[in-house]
């Protein structure tokens, strides 16, 4: 397999659908096909208040398409999606409606990559309903409620106060509850050991949101086969995605997906 798997080519439009989760919500969808009869996909999702529609998505979709159409989507909450953003709670039946349904577009291999509050989904899908072929977790929290950070921070005002709420509501077109988790589910380290697909952890040693203890709890809790990549000078997720770091995440997925060890890569980054 060469490591150039990216290839320039005319992408065609994305193919908008509707879907319904099992608890009733409708989802903005946008899949992206780079061929014919291909029997592999990659799901993309993005992290809070991220939405398919952003330009560094569609990059890093660009970067997966030599190994499988991918599917973009926004979470419930976000945009055009029907529903209140739970932050990482509810997310997961998001995430599992959108793998169901490219199963039955006839999918036979899945992957999930999820970025910050994606990547928390993405981890405890994984765990909860299995179905998935990979995980990618990119700039994710192991843990909740997490305040260390300044941006942290910021983001807990943002959703716990009423005046963040509306501010996200109108600036960045999120709807967030305002109620508290009840129950508060699993953190993602605690879902790490049910994960029964290889797992890649993707973090920067200068993510303002999530120092890389976040990443290093979450490759300790998981079992066998699994990654980790610490990456020198990345920041937080969707944004500190370069192409050269989506490519390389994509020769990731093609080994993992193929069956094949992927070692070489190392377990941190270069």
């Amino acid at each position: 397999m060469t490591d150039a798997l990216y290839r320039s080519a005319p992408l065609s439009a994305p193919e908008r659908r509707r879907l319904t989760t099992s608890d009733g919500i409708d989802l903005d969808t946008a899949l992206l096909r780079g061929g014919t009869d291909r029997t592999a996909a990659v799901v993309l999702a993005n992290g809070f208040t991220g939405t398919w529609r952003s330009p560094g998505t569609r990059s890093i979709a660009e970067r997966l398409l030599p190994i499988g159409d991918v599917m973009t989507f926004d979470f419930r909450g976000h945009r055009d999606s029907g529903g209140l953003c739970t932050v990482g709670n509810l997310e997961v039946h998001d995430l599992e409606a959108v793998c169901a349904h490219l199963r039955g577009l006839g999918y036979t291999s899945v992957a999930s990559v999820g970025f910050s509050m994606g990547a928390a989904v993405a981890v405890r899908h994984a765990a909860m309903f299995g179905g998935v072929g990979a995980v990618v977790a990119v700039s994710g929290p192991s843990m909740w409620y997490y305040r260390g950070s300044r941006r942290m921070r910021l983001l807990h005002f943002g959703v716990e106060q009423a005046f963040g709420r509306w501010f996200l509501r109108v600036a960045r077109r999120v709807r967030v509850i305002d109620t508290g988790w009840d129950p508060v589910p699993p953190d993602p380290a605690q879902a790490a050991p049910d994960l029964a697909a290889p797992l890649l952890v993707v973090h920067g040693d200068a993510d303002s949101y999530f120092p890389i203890e976040h990443a290093e709890r979450l490759y300790a809790a998981a079992p066998e086969p699994k990654d980790l990549w610490i990456e020198p000078g990345m920041g937080h997720a969707e944004r500190a995605m370069t192409p050269e770091r989506a490519e390389r995440m994509a020769l990731w997925l093609a080994r993992r997906m193929g069956g094949r060890s992927g070692g070489e890569d190392g377990e941190r980054g270069t």
